[in-house]
């Protein structure tokens, strides 16, 4: 997941962002305006921070730092802890899944978008555009679904089941990669 403030911003300044993170199950609960909360906090902890750099602070001013460092991280977690949830549902879309051959991009678009979103409570081109902001990693996400992969496979073999006999090759998130 990538919560710098950059990506925070991308995905306030674009309505369609918005409105597909607002969708995550459980994002409500935060609260309104959390992204924004997020980033001036940020802000507003690098600014004192450049001032403890040029001076000493006060001990008002210290005080100010802590608690706007200490809500800014909180907000911060909470909004990475959605999004992790949200993640947490690909596997699960990988398990109930049985195209292992094709890319997870093409199983989401093409052959399964209805499954993606009753597991995931995202439209496809919600996800794209969540991608697209870069607010998840595709790189990262190919050695996820790889790993996910292999674990299936060596968990299925290990209680005697083959479950793809044949299977030369797994797809990745938006790569096909030879199974060997």
């Amino acid at each position: 997941m990538n919560l710098d403030n950059d990506t925070l911003r991308r995905i306030l300044d674009n309505p369609e962002a918005m409105a597909a993170v607002e969708r995550i199950e459980g994002w409500r609960s935060l609260g309104n305006n959390i992204i924004e909360t997020i980033i001036n906090k940020s802000e507003k902890v690098k600014d004192l921070k450049n001032k403890a750099k040029d001076r000493d602070l006060t001990a008002k001013q210290k005080k100010q730092l802590t608690n706007e460092e200490k809500e800014y991280k909180s907000k911060r977690k909470l909004v990475q802890e959605k999004l992790i949830k949200f993640a947490t549902r690909i596997p699960a879309f990988l398990y109930l899944t049985d195209f292992r051959e094709n890319t997870l991009q093409d199983v989401i678009t093409k052959l399964e978008p209805d499954l993606f979103l009753a597991v995931t409570g995202l439209k496809v081109n919600d996800f794209h555009l969540l991608v697209r902001l870069k607010v998840f990693n595709t790189e990262q996400m190919n050695q996820a679904v790889f790993a996910f992969r292999r674990y299936e496979d060596a968990s299925l073999r290990y209680t005697g089941i083959e479950s793809h006999e044949g299977l030369s090759h797994y797809g990745l998130y938006d790569t096909v990669v030879s199974r060997d």
